[in-house]
């Protein structure tokens, strides 16, 4: 082992999303330096430092500015894996973080229900897959997004045709808009279940009243927004949890947030998998449950069993 004591490095290339992380691992003395991989440079043949590696990057990087920073981070994630470095949010995760179509193909594969999506390459196609698919309302979505970025809700074929043909049409950084059957939620409001360690930790219901900008960081959050838009709640149902484990396990995503809705009928959908997965302040203060507490002493005990093995 180095002589360079061992610490978590934090992959990220947003320090306002970083910030409470740090706290907390300050807070409790863990050893740690952060990588900011919105720009930079790796030397394929060099060794990595000794550490655990969490991976922090967002697939809405792009709308800060740093368009290929997801494609750098894969990069330096091959490069530890390659070195055998234990990396939290690797390769699975990096991969599902920037296509919805991975995630969904993904959850399908395990028996978890999506809405019904047909992905779309060129807005010049969007029209007439929506005449296929046959199903209104829908939804647009970016297949790389992050913070709502392309989500527009549409009641009829008129409405996406003049939306597709005009100038605010957003286009997705990756080329692929997604038509999405809308999900109406039983009570107006949409669910994000946190897991860390691959373990179940709080959902968090989210009212989806005032649009589908549902990020729950501080820093995304609309002045003057009620506080109740953010309120943790009830555990998921056994069966919803095990089969969410299940999911995380096989997909081998360390650190995440299911998003996901309950219709009309009960039925539930996975709408999203969010890796770079943010928490919001107001409604851990008022249920008295700190993520990112949870999170650092995650990665400490990481740590500290990974270098017991090898010094054992």
């Amino acid at each position: 082992m180095s002589a360079t004591q061992p610490k978590v490095y934090v992959l990220h290339e947003n320090l306002d999303w970083t910030r409470h992380l740090v706290t907390w691992l300050e807070r409790n003395h863990i050893p740690y330096e952060l990588w900011d991989l919105s720009s930079g440079s790796i030397d394929l043949q060099s060794t990595p430092p000794e550490g655990i590696f969490y991976n922090r990057m967002s697939a809405s990087a792009h709308t800060r500015g740093h368009r290929f920073a997801p494609e750098f981070a894969q990069q330096v994630i091959q490069w530890l894996e390659n070195n055998h470095r234990v990396v939290l949010n690797g390769t699975g995760a990096i991969n599902l973080e920037i296509s919805k179509v991975e995630q969904y193909l993904a959850l399908n594969k395990v028996g978890i229900q999506t809405p019904r999506t047909v992905a779309v390459l060129g807005k010049e196609h969007l029209v007439e897959a929506a005449k296929e698919l046959n199903i209104y309302p829908l939804i647009t979505k970016h297949n790389r997004a992050g913070k709502g970025a392309g989500v527009h809700l549409f009641n009829d074929a008129e409405a996406l045709d003049t939306y597709v043909n005009s100038d605010s049409f957003e286009e997705p950084v990756d080329g692929i808009t997604l038509l999405q059957e809308y999900i109406s939620p039983i009570n107006g409001r949409i669910r994000r279940s946190e897991f860390i360690g691959r373990k179940f930790l709080y959902t968090v219901s989210i009212d989806s009243s005032q649009g589908f900008e549902l990020c729950p960081a501080d820093e995304c959050q609309v002045p003057k927004v009620s506080g109740s838009k953010f309120k943790i709640v009830d555990p998921l149902e056994k069966q919803q949890q095990a089969d969410y484990e299940r999911f995380l396990n096989d997909a081998h995503l360390d650190v995440a947030a299911v998003e996901w809705v309950e219709d009309a009928k009960h039925r539930k959908f996975v709408y999203d998998v969010n890796t770079n997965t943010n928490y919001n302040e107001q409604a851990e203060a008022n249920a008295q449950v700190f993520a990112h507490e949870h999170l650092a002493a995650y990665l400490d005990q990481v740590l500290k069993a990974h270098y017991s093995l090898i010094e054992n």
